[in-house]
């Protein structure tokens, strides 16, 4: 994804509410699943990362993109928004 459209992306995502929440139990398939449906359906989804994870926030998000065959976008404090094309 070019540079322009991450940026446009970017703020699109300003405006939109988290949808999708990874708990203590960090990525597991029902997460994986649920962020890949939403992926499908609108194509910007907003994850929030509760303080209970304790795991690296990048590892995590990168885990999501993989396993929702998105494209991660931004992390911004224990948010990141994913997209796909």
């Amino acid at each position: 994804m070019d540079k322009k459209r991450v940026i446009e992306l970017r703020g699109k995502a300003q405006m939109l509410k988290p949808t999708v929440y990874v708990g203590r139990e960090g990525v597991t398939a029902s997460v994986a699943h649920e962020l890949t449906n939403q992926v499908k359906k609108t194509k910007l989804v907003k994850v929030k990362i509760l303080p209970s994870v304790e795991t690296d926030l990048k590892e995590i998000a990168d885990d999501l993109a993989r396993a929702s065959s998105s494209e991660l976008i931004e992390i911004r404090g224990r948010t990141a928004v994913f997209a796909k094309e």
